[in-house]
């Protein structure tokens, strides 16, 4: 992926990761979209930023995406990379009486489906570009999961899984296939708690190491992954998973 003179589309960029790397490509000369619900929220983030754009979208909203694409194509026909990282995180007591699937529904509607559209949306206009990258959002938990993020954990893992098999259908395209798989940073993906928890990884540390190993094409496999997390990528492989998954979810 190029570091500069791109135009970056990213999805949840309103907030936590999705933001930190907007105003970071920003910052390196890119022109960037950000999407997300709210058009204050938008505005508030662009407001200062010359090249930076907010545009509506959301994903739970079938027209949404069909008119984001339409004005994209119509104002931006040079897009050439897309971050999709819009994505929900909630615990899960499947043992509760009061258990019921729409949680689990609303978490694969976003963090899977909710990729899947936006690929297929832009994916026309990516191909078109001799330099295009897409970045999806996954996580360390789609290696070894926290049993109280069932859905969630599951939701990455499926995203992994595609995007290898998007990576391979992509090889003969110019349409270079990226895996961001962050650790646990300070944002609010779970609540406010999560953005002051001190065992959580600040947000500005992780940005400075994502962008690193990007400059430095440092992502074998397409996969952006910190150094500390490659115990849990490789836990399969390297017989741990049992000891990685017992210490992330104590008995």
């Amino acid at each position: 992926m190029q570091m500069t003179g791109n135009t970056i589309l990213i999805t949840g960029g309103t907030s936590g990761i999705g933001r930190a790397l907007a105003e970071a490509f920003h910052d390196r000369g890119n022109r960037v979209v950000v999407t997300g619900r709210r058009q204050a929220l938008l505005d508030q983030i662009t407001a200062g930023r010359p090249g930076m754009v907010g545009m509506p979208l959301d994903l739970d909203d079938s027209t949404s995406l069909t008119t984001l694409a339409a004005e994209v194509r119509a104002r931006f026909p040079e897009l050439n990379v897309l971050i999709a990282n819009a994505g929900i995180s909630r615990t899960e007591d499947i043992t509760g009486d009061s258990w019921d699937v729409s949680a689990a529904e609303a978490i694969v509607d976003t963090n899977i489906l909710g990729v899947l559209r936006v690929v297929a949306a832009f994916l026309p206009m990516l191909k078109l570009q001799a330099n295009a990258t897409i970045m999806a959002t996954s996580s360390a938990l789609a290696f070894v999961p926290r049993a109280d993020f069932p859905t969630y954990c599951a939701s990455k893992a499926f995203l992994h899984s595609w995007l290898t098999s998007l990576r391979h259908q992509l090889r003969k395209i110019p349409v270079e296939v990226l895996e961001l798989s962050p650790p646990y940073v300070q944002t609010e993906l779970t609540g406010a708690g999560q953005a002051s928890d001190p065992r959580a990884m600040p947000l500005s540390a992780y940005l400075a190491e994502v962008m690193q190993l990007l400059e430095s094409k440092d992502h074998p496999r397409g996969e952006i992954l910190l150094e500390r997390d490659h115990a849990r990528r490789w836990a399969e492989r390297d017989g741990t998973f049992d000891t990685i998954y017992a210490a992330l979810n104590p008995a």
